[in-house]
């Protein structure tokens, strides 16, 4: 099955996506650091792609740029502002879908600009459009269990994505579907992501994957004194890149560090 995002009607100009900063930043529990002495810089707009062997703090990551978990020590950063806290401009995609079995994939959608109180109207444009531009036009209707995985996962996107965020945090969000299914999402959020100027941090174990989407790699614990190794992706973003030289030098590199 072919992805593709849909034409829609003339909408608002996407925000630019924000500029994320850490500095010297521990991450984890009180009494379970997972890494420390963390210094990165997210540029606006940019896909920076996370990977690192189980347990070395992606999710940990990405929840802190959320505002959801505060850091042990250092300076997490918005726009130069202290990250204090989970913010309307930050959207979460997980690999569980989190679709409210109850409502259709419109009223899912629709769901969180509820709470922002945006009008009923709009709501419901904005839901119309983005539920189309990741072909699901005709599916409005649906409950999730009458979904494939990957159709829910497009839900989640559309809800994620129709609040105009500046910043879309994804953790894993497509490690559960079928490779075919897999692959299809990933080009569909290529193709999304140039209609908007979000900041996307995406975490991910899968190296092919990380290199498909990400502008940057970051690797996450390489070493005690390198807690995060940035790698530059090579270009074009094209599956026929796949074996170039460029980039099975760097698929390599990366699979060897987290090997070792």
């Amino acid at each position: 099955m072919t992805l593709s995002a849909t034409s829609a009607a003339p909408r608002p100009p996407a925000a630019d996506g924000a500029r994320l900063t850490l500095r010297d930043v521990a991450l984890g529990r009180r009494g379970a650091p997972v890494l420390a002495g963390v210094a990165l810089d997210v540029v606006p707009g940019e896909v920076l792609t996370v990977v690192g062997a189980s347990g070395c703090g992606k999710s940990t990551l990405l929840r802190t740029l959320a505002g959801l978990l505060p850091p042990l020590d250092g300076e997490v950063a918005e726009d130069g502002r202290p990250l204090t806290g989970p913010g309307g401009g930050r959207a979460l995609v997980f690999q569980e879908d989190g679709l409210l079995p109850w409502r259709t994939a419109r009223a899912n959608v629709e769901l969180p600009l509820a709470i922002a109180k945006v009008a009923r109207s709009e709501r419901r444009e904005r839901a119309r459009e983005w539920l189309g531009r990741v072909g699901l036009a005709g599916c409005e209707d649906r409950l999730p269990h009458r979904l494939s995985g990957g159709q829910r996962q497009r839900v989640q996107l559309a809800r994620a994505l129709a609040g105009q965020p500046r910043v879309l945090l994804m953790d894993e969000p497509f490690g559960a579907l079928d490779a075919q299914t897999r692959a299809g999402m990933q080009q569909l959020l290529v193709d999304v992501l140039r209609s908007t100027r979000a900041t996307v941090v995406f975490v991910t174990h899968d190296v092919d994957e990380a290199l498909f989407l990400g502008d940057r790699v970051a690797l996450l614990g390489a070493s005690r004194d390198v807690p995060v190794r940035l790698v530059t992706v090579p270009r074009p973003r094209d599956r026929g890149a796949h074996d170039t030289a460029a980039t099975t030098a760097v698929r390599r590199d990366l699979l060897e560090s987290l090997a070792s």
